[in-house]
């Protein structure tokens, strides 16, 4: 516990700058709370799972006792397939073990942990840190000594303001959007799901319904009583793709930015009291998931790395990992506050000398974050 305190159940680490506080769990590697614009307005817009402090079943996967915030999947999924031998707990031991520390300053802004990974042996480091000046979390994982196909990716959740549709969701251009083609949620099992199992869609304006119709997946909380997943592939043309969720009424956009090319899909979990199952008990509400992954759905190592639909459209779902050269990903999370009027992200371009994002919204209103992009292509 040296040099950590007790955060919503879970021994953490404290970093923090002018602007921004965070805590990572050692447990998991969780990045939760997170308060932006700390000294103000004070803005946490992140999850954390209303049993964090309870007592749980010992069976419960320790990714699910500490849930909240973000955290690193490796492999990312449920991993319910074992995969050349290798059988990984939900969301991998990148997101179950414990972290050991190698540099943690009391007070800093940085900090860099690392695991050592037993399933498939290797070494993964995180680094987080914060900037003085500026409302953005930069979070660096680097994987060594692995050899084989790889799935993986963030798991980044939001708890959003009651009131139907409280917050506006927009994305960069994707190629391809599909709903999960496999029943997600098992009514007799206490679990329900209102999308159309496989539905394909260009929009998410426009996602069809089992029951029939089409559901808007840019406004949420929606559908109470219902959780699903979609998926979509990014394009790898651009610079960089982005996830913005505008929040209208308090007035800032939270938005998360990847190096498409490394990371290459996008997945959304709409998680709406749709679990009626312990732990989640019918109080798991409000909630969405935006994970930004290279995988096949949620579905595990053994579904991504093998041949699948998304793959045979020429869609990477998994990566080639080289024990003689470490993979870095590379990830940015943060907000900025927008103007009266500002509705909901159209576009995103970055500003002068790659310091700064400028988010437009349809009517021509900006908004403005000082972010280094520079940091996605770091190696």
């Amino acid at each position: 516990m040296r040099g950590m305190k007790l955060i919503k159940g879970q021994p953490s680490w404290r970093i923090a700058s002018n602007r921004v506080e965070a805590f990572v769990t050692q447990l998991g590697g969780q990045l939760g709370p997170i308060t932006f614009d700390r000294k103000q307005r004070k803005i946490a817009p992140y999850s954390v799972a209303p049993w964090a402090q309870e007592k749980l079943d010992p069976r419960t996967p320790a990714m699910l006792q500490a849930l909240r915030g973000d955290f690193f999947c490796l492999p990312f999924g449920g991993n319910a397939t074992a995969f050349g031998g290798e059988k990984h707990p939900p969301h991998g031991e990148t997101a179950n073990a414990k972290w050991r520390p190698e540099k943690c300053p009391a007070g800093g802004t940085s900090l860099r942990l690392s695991l050592k990974t037993r399933i498939r042996p290797g070494r993964v480091d995180k680094e987080i840190s914060l900037r003085d000046g500026e409302d953005a979390v930069y979070i660096r994982h680097t994987i060594r000594g692995m050899a084989g196909p790889m799935c993986m990716g963030h798991h980044a959740m939001l708890k959003f303001p009651d009131g139907e549709g409280s917050g506006r969701i927009s994305t960069s251009r994707f190629l391809y959007g599909q709903v999960l083609p496999e029943i997600f949620e098992q009514p007799e099992l206490g679990g329900y799901s209102a999308l159309k199992v496989g539905a394909e869609f260009d929009s998410l304006e426009a996602v069809p319904l089992a029951a029939g119709g089409s559901a808007d997946l840019t406004r949420y909380p929606a559908r109470r009583g219902f959780e699903d997943l979609v998926m979509m592939v990014s394009d790898s043309d651009l610079p960089f793709a982005w996830t913005a969720v505008t929040f209208p009424k308090e007035r800032f956009v939270w938005f998360a930015l990847k190096d498409p090319k490394v990371l290459r899909e996008t997945v959304f979990w709409l998680s709406n009291r749709g679990r009626h199952y312990p732990p989640w008990s019918s109080r798991h509400l409000n909630v969405m998931g935006f994970e930004d992954v290279t995988a096949y759905f949620h579905l595990g190592l053994a579904e991504s790395a093998r041949p699948n639909p998304i793959s045979a459209k020429g869609w990477p779902t998994s990566l080639m990992l080289n024990p003689a050269t470490p993979l870095v990903v590379n990830y940015i999370m943060g907000v900025a506050a927008i103007p009266p009027g500002f509705d909901r992200v159209a576009a995103v371009a970055p500003g002068a000398d790659n310091q700064s994002l400028i988010l437009k919204a349809p009517g021509g209103r900006k908004a403005m974050a000082k972010v280094d992009l520079g940091f996605l292509f770091l190696d």
